[in-house]
């Protein structure tokens, strides 16, 4: 196949549609419709109607649809699968979201190589940033999720396999999301103390102690306290 004739939709850090390596100028509406089929797969209709037009009458949103589907089909010829209803891209599009999401099922398989690879794509790759509609908004959320799980899981894997620089990268960057998650607080405490790095791995503690006592009113569980407990103890800045 040519590579001119491969698809390929950028949806992390900004919407952008390529054709082999070629950007290709895409109208709002018709964004949106690709982006829902990118994050819903196929669906029929009447179902992306109402998900893309929510508050226009069903008659008036099948017909913007009816547009955007046919303004696709004339612009970017054989993008959308050769279906009527439900309605498809094609197979060899390539999404930047799926391929991520194809990648985070098997991280314990990864080559060192593509752990670095997939660190890089997921650091601070943001869902169709700028974009504020409720279904975006629920996806939004849901990568930030799986973003979360990921960037955990590869801290452990890079733990396990000495790269410790990269641990704290993806540590940190997993309590960013989540600040709270005291998993996530958890191996970057555990990646500090890897580095060498107590004074950070206390101050990353004591900030971590207050926001619980602030939001919650509780204190960090003993599994976590326990990492840094010898530095408690001593009273030690580093």
């Amino acid at each position: 196949m040519a590579t001119d004739r491969i698809w390929k939709l950028q949806l992390l850090g900004g919407w952008q549609l390529y054709r082999g390596d070629q950007p290709v100028k895409v109208a709002p509406r018709q964004q949106r419709l690709i982006a829902a089929l990118a994050l819903y797969g196929g669906q029929s209709r009447r179902f992306l109607a109402g998900l893309l037009w929510p508050d226009s009458p069903e008659r008036h949103a099948f017909g913007n649809l009816r547009e955007s589907v046919f303004v696709v089909n004339r612009d970017l010829p054989k993008l959308l699968a050769p279906t009527q209803d439900p309605l498809d891209l094609v197979a060899r599009v390539q999404i930047d979201v799926r391929e991520i999401r194809g990648q985070a099922s098997r991280v314990e398989e990864q080559t060192d190589s593509e752990l670095q690879s997939m660190l890089e794509s997921v650091l601070e790759a943001e869902l169709l940033r700028g974009w504020y509609e409720n279904w975006i908004i629920s996806e939004q959320e849901r990568w930030q999720r799986l973003r979360l799980s990921v960037l955990e899981r590869l801290a452990k894997q890079f733990l396990l396999q000495g790269t410790i620089e990269q641990a704290v990268e993806a540590a940190r960057a997993a309590t960013t999301i989540d600040p709270l998650r005291e998993s996530a607080q958890r191996l970057l405490l555990q990646s500090y103390l890897a580095e060498g790095n107590q004074a950070e791995a206390l101050r990353a503690y004591r900030s971590f102690q207050i926001r619980l006592r602030q939001e919650f009113g509780v204190a960090p569980s003993p599994v976590t306290e326990d990492l840094v407990s010898p530095l408690l103890m001593n009273g030690s800045d580093g």
